[in-house]
C-alpha cells in the first residue's frame, strides 16, 4: 500500500494533538465523522448528506480507515454486488467525547439565532449532558484548572507548545 503524505508527521510528533489532527482534522473528516456517529455505514450515505465530490470522499474514508478509526465491512443488498460498509471502530467510538465538546463550544461560543439543532443527552435517562474535566475521583475541574501541559509521573512528557 502506498505510503500516505500524513503517516511520516503522524509517527515523528510526539505531541498527542498533533498525530490525532494528521487522522481527524481535516473538515471533510471531521463531518464525515459526524455522519458516522449518527450512523451513517455507506459511502452513498456520506455523498449524498455531506455533498463532497467522490474523489475527496474516498481519500478521506482512507485516512479515517488508515488511521484506525473507521473499519471496511462487506455489505450485499439483494440483487446488487458486494459493496464496503464504513463502520466506527471503538476509537472512533469514543470521538462521541470531541464531538460533544465541538458542539458545546459552538452553542456557547457561537450560537445560531435559532437556538441549538440538537442537544447532548443520555440515551438512558434523557437527561441533557455536558463535556467536562473529570478528575479519578470523579470531581469535576473547572476549566481554569486544566492542564494539557502536565507531566506524565514518570516525567517523559513536554508541555504543549
Amino acid at each position: 500500500m502506498p505510503r500516505r503524505s500524513h503517516e511520516p508527521a503522524a509517527r515523528e510528533t510526539r505531541c498527542s494533538i498533533g498525530r490525532a489532527l494528521e487522522i481527524i482534522g481535516d473538515r471533510w473528516n471531521l463531518l464525515i465523522l459526524r455522519e458516522a456517529l449518527n450512523g451513517e455505514t455507506r459511502y452513498s450515505e456520506f455523498r449524498d448528506r455531506l455533498h463532497v465530490a467522490s474523489d475527496v470522499l474516498t481519500q478521506r474514508l482512507g485516512v479515517l480507515v488508515e488511521g484506525g478509526v473507521l473499519e471496511k465491512r462487506p455489505y450485499r443488498e439483494a440483487g446488487a454486488r458486494s459493496r464496503m460498509a464504513y463502520h466506527l471502530t471503538p476509537a472512533g467510538r469514543e470521538l462521541v467525547v470531541l464531538f460533544g465538546a465541538l458542539q458545546q463550544w459552538g452553542d456557547q461560543h457561537c450560537p445560531h439565532p435559532d437556538g441549538p439543532l440538537v442537544r447532548r443527552g443520555s440515551r438512558t435517562s434523557g437527561h441533557t449532558l455536558r463535556v467536562a474535566f473529570v478528575d479519578e475521583q470523579g470531581k469535576e475541574a473547572p476549566l481554569d484548572d486544566v492542564d494539557l501541559g502536565a507531566p506524565v509521573t514518570d516525567g517523559s512528557a513536554r508541555p504543549v507548545a
